[in-house]
């Protein structure tokens, strides 16, 4: 069950949510929940009982130094409130860690804190790995499953069938209670896969701008980016056929963006990309 500290009265909440894991290539996803929390100075207002949706064993407890005192912390997922967004709506961040089991009570008990905070816009955010190269835009997929919610964000209707996530089903199953639901999701270049990839954080750090009509502050994210940028640079400069693959997927996205490439073909990559993923892992 959820443990609560004090509930805020908030103003037209916008709810954001980010998982590690399955969910999250490169970090990407919940590195733009850890930046708004940051720049927002958020506070935590509640918490997941992890004995009840985590197995220990998957996401173990880490213990670390503070002060010369050993502290343990559990897997779980938090609830954080933001009040000083810089425009007229307050968030509500979601900070967590995939499930291991019970995800219909998970996202049940979520839903029902939603609720009582008066959320009216419900953001899931994700990243996967994708054949992509690293020297173009990251792209960001933003699609809803409500046809007022596509029109009123301007975002397409998902297509993917497949095996999905706790994004996913939180995705769903916010759009079947009635709320305005949309989901972006970053492709990550996956030669360049490992965490952090910050240039994916930043261009879904900028969908969420686009999805709210807000400014947020980027902080050094996009320096970092750049950085991360010039870093794959050399790597792909040093090895030769590293260097003809990312032409080659160059080649391949500035033919996607051709202005006669269909959103429904660029649609069909996406969920081949995650088709692809979801056969790599249980392959292992």
């Amino acid at each position: 069950m959820l443990e609560f500290e004090d509930m805020p009265m908030l103003n037209d909440p916008v709810l954001i949510a980010a998982f590690e894991g399955w969910n999250d290539a490169g970090e990407a996803a919940t590195s733009v929940v850890r930046h708004l929390a940051d720049v927002w100075d958020a506070e935590v207002v509640a918490a997941f009982d992890p004995e009840d949706y985590y197995d220990f064993q998957v996401n173990r407890p880490r213990v670390a130094m503070d002060d010369g005192q050993r502290i343990l912390s559990w897997p779980t997922t938090r609830i954080l409130v933001a009040t000083e967004t810089g425009f007229e709506r307050d968030v509500v961040l979601v900070q967590g860690i995939e499930p291991s089991m019970r995800w219909r009570a998970f996202t049940i008990e979520l839903l029902e804190l939603a609720q009582q905070l008066g959320v009216t816009t419900f953001i899931t955010i994700g990243a996967l790995l994708a054949d992509v190269p690293h020297t173009r835009p990251i792209p960001v997929t933003a699609t809803a499953e409500d046809e007022d919610v596509m029109h009123r964000f301007d975002v397409e209707t998902s297509r993917y069938e497949g095996p999905t996530g706790i994004v996913g089903v939180l995705t769903h199953t916010a759009t079947e209670a009635g709320l305005p639901t949309v989901s972006a999701w970053a492709a990550v270049p996956h030669y360049a896969g490992g965490a952090p990839s910050p240039k994916a954080t930043l261009s879904l750090l900028r969908r969420i701008e686009s999805l709210l009509g807000a400014t947020i502050p980027h902080g050094d994210l996009e320096e970092i980016a750049r950085a991360w940028e010039r870093g794959v640079d050399e790597l792909a400069q040093s090895d030769e056929e590293v260097a003809e693959y990312v032409q080659s997927l160059e080649e391949a996205q500035d033919t996607a963006e051709l202005p006669e490439a269909s959103g429904d073909a660029i649609a069909r990559e996406f969920e081949r990309y995650l088709r692809g993923r979801d056969d790599d892992q249980t392959g292992r």
